[in-house]
């Protein structure tokens, strides 16, 4: 059974960083392609960042040059680390895995999926 759990989310004031990061059971990193996604009250999920099995990145416009995806196959964990952190960037953070289209932004494509952790960002 596949079990994704996020950690390192939290209230920050906007300039600050905050590191994600997606523990995976029964699941290889490794070969398999992983992303974040986030979600706001009233707003529809957005993917944030995605990383495939060769390392190679694709962003949302909204956090290019702040955020920055990465893994760890030997730990089996997913990371986003957050800097210049603004309000916008409130939200539920969840990571999901098993994509089907490499270095997708759409939710649709990702099989598996962590149950959130939340970010606060305040002015």
């Amino acid at each position: 059974q596949v079990q994704l759990v996020e950690s390192g989310g939290g209230s920050v004031q906007a300039g600050g960083s905050l590191r994600l990061s997606c523990a995976a059971s029964g699941y290889t990193y490794s070969k398999h392609w992983m992303a974040w996604f986030r979600q706001a009250p009233g707003k529809e999920r957005e993917g944030v960042a995605a990383i495939d099995s060769d390392g190679d990145t694709n962003y949302a416009d909204s956090v290019k040059g702040r955020f920055t995806i990465s893994k760890d196959n030997a730990k089996n964990t997913l990371y986003l680390q957050m800097n210049n952190l603004k309000p916008e960037d409130t939200a539920m953070y969840y990571c999901a895995a098993e994509g089907v289209v490499a270095l997708s932004l759409d939710g649709g494509y990702y099989n598996y999926w962590g149950q959130g952790t939340q970010v606060t960002v305040s002015s």
